[in-house]
């Protein structure tokens, strides 16, 4: 068949992006509730126009096609008209991680060339310092909008330049917007953790946004008007593609300033919540809440979890709440989520314990992914599917970031061979399914034996004192390296390092058990994940973790 003659033209073609999920649920449900935040209830229809003012607030204040707009914000109904309105006016969204300290925002703003804003009154003091530091590092004075938060009391001084109510009042819902010339446009910029170094940052194109977006619905079989609780934050990976999503079906946004156990069950039986997200400690904090505050939950609730793996225990615990879980892993470069371990009908017929091994996988790849697999990092081959030969998780295909701004030659060896690398070790099980063993990173090397640090932590969480576990390489003068624990108990619990390791003897293979075990609060990122950078750190310095290890005795949280 010869079709040269047939070109693309407007009645054919249009660029890919999330966007136009706005206009439909705008369109078809202008009545239906859009954001919940207190006792604010703004529909669909509400929430279009002031997407539409946004964009055109900002156009009026002198933004251009591709500047950049910074959002110091938690999850709150400004946050989620930003992931529409801040694009429509053709410009990129830079969602901002709101536990960092002001050095590190600065850099992100210089960095990313931030021409605006948006500060919540409750981070305006660390965002004047860092716009401030950014400025006097060059970067042109970016316009401030303050966005007060009245539904929980929070006013803001007039630090900025606008209120973002008067910005939004001062503009013109009918204005017409730039548009989308082009699905490789940037619709986000997101920022790595950096925690090997200087943050690099992710630029997420219009047609990957759309793509992901659409396959969360494909993976979770969502269906019309969901409710989500948006306990994951926005500002990491843009709430993995959910903003986008959840307009797709034209559900309801329920909005949470901070994650806390009480509120989060309050929200599911007041407002019927149906899904939500977070990471593995986040819903350990659901599973260890006490009985009474998970009282009277009646019906299905869908949860979702990212991790390089979460514990069995934590699946258990879930399930035994009635909580359908979906588990998804990705990285910041594939915009959240682009691998699901799909749950097979097989698998209900099996003891909850061996259900939740199958489920503690990393899985298969997203719908509209076109390739997860396990490779050999240097050869590029795939290892065979025998669930013991390791090798490196790497993606490609849609679901994918465009690149690290201003930084072709990260790019270009994340990229090597025509896949991105991710790091993480892995295996791929004979169904097919990849389980992840190791951050190349934290792989131990004990008297040349490799040990998961996974593997140690996955024990340590079925300890019944345990909250969180994390285990990383101490120093040793004979073995090289042994694992060490670091051991958060749950409320109320005790528990002491000999008790510890004799669990972890009853289930490991005596080399992989931890020679160490330190209690007391385990450092993590704004979006939960442990940081074993710090707890590398300690393990260094030995004489400290045998004070930590034995000072006191065994403590409770």
């Amino acid at each position: 068949m010869d079709d040269s003659d047939l070109g693309r033209n407007a009645a054919n073609h249009a660029p890919l992006t999330p966007l136009i999920f706005l206009d439909r649920a705008a369109d078809l449900y202008p009545q239906h509730v859009a954001i919940v935040h207190g006792d604010l209830r703004q529909s669909w229809g509400q929430t279009r126009e002031r997407c539409r003012r946004l964009a055109s607030g900002l156009l009026r204040r002198g933004l251009a096609r591709g500047d950049v707009v910074a959002a110091m914000l938690p999850n709150v109904p400004a946050m989620v008209e930003a992931h529409f309105g801040v694009p429509l006016a053709g410009l990129v969204l830079n969602t901002l991680n709101t536990r960092l300290d002001a050095e590190a925002l600065a850099y992100m703003l210089v960095y990313g060339g931030a021409k605006a804003v948006l500060v919540d009154p409750e981070f305006s003091t660390v965002m004047r310092r860092a716009v401030d530091l950014a400025v006097r590092e060059g970067l042109p004075a970016p316009l401030v909008v303050d966005v007060a938060d009245p539904q929980f009391g929070l006013s803001c001084e007039p630090a900025g330049d606008v209120p973002y109510e008067a910005l939004l009042a001062q503009a013109d819902p009918s204005q017409t917007m730039p548009g989308v010339n082009d699905e490789w446009d940037a619709i986000a910029l997101n920022y790595t953790s950096g925690t090997t170094g200087k943050p690099k940052g992710v630029v997420y194109s219009h047609r990957g946004a759309y793509v992901n977006a659409v396959s969360n619905v494909l993976e979770w079989d969502m269906g019309k008007h969901p409710v989500y609780l948006w306990t994951l934050p926005m500002f990491h990976c843009n709430g993995w593609c959910f903003p986008w999503t959840v307009a797709a079906r034209a559900g309801v946004n329920v909005c949470l300033r901070k994650v806390d156990a009480k509120m989060i069950f309050d929200l599911i039986r007041d407002e019927r919540i149906t899904h939500y997200c977070g990471a593995p400690i986040v819903h350990s904090l659901l599973v260890n809440a006490p009985a009474p505050m998970k009282a009277g939950i009646a019906h299905q609730v869908r949860a979702m979890v990212a991790g390089a793996a979460p514990p069995a225990a934590l699946i258990e615990g879930l399930e035994g709440m009635g909580f359908d879980l979906t588990h998804v892993y990705g990285l910041t470069e594939v915009y959240g989520p682009a691998t699901v371990c799909a749950k097979q009908a097989a698998w209900e017929d099996l003891p909850v314990s061996e259900r939740a091994r199958l489920n503690a996988r990393q899985g298969v790849r997203y719908h509209l992914q076109d390739g997860a697999t396990v490779r050999d990092p240097d050869t590029l081959a795939p290892v065979p599917a025998d669930g013991q030969t390791m090798g490196e998780v790497m993606f490609r295909g849609n679901i994918m970031m465009k690149g690290y701004l201003g930084n072709p030659q990260a790019t270009a060896e994340a990229f090597a061979g025509g896949w991105f690398h991710t790091g993480d070790l892995a295996v791929v099980d004979p169904d097919g399914y990849i389980k992840i063993k190791d951050r190349s990173k934290d792989i131990i090397i004990s008297g040349g034996e490799n040990i998961s640090s996974i593997e140690v932590e996955d024990v340590l969480y079925r300890h019944p004192a345990v909250m969180v576990a994390a285990v990383v390489a101490l120093p040793d003068p004979k073995w090289g390296e042994t694992p060490c624990a670091f051991v958060e108990l749950k409320a109320g619990a005790t528990a002491s390092s000999e008790d510890i390791i004799a669990f972890c003897k009853e289930h490991l293979a005596g080399f992989k058990v931890p020679r160490r075990v330190v209690f007391g609060e385990v450092p993590k990122t704004a979006t939960g994940k442990i940081q074993k950078y710090a707890l590398r750190e300690q393990a260094r310095s030995r004489d400290a973790i045998d004070a930590d290890a034995t000072a006191g005795g065994p403590r409770s949280r």
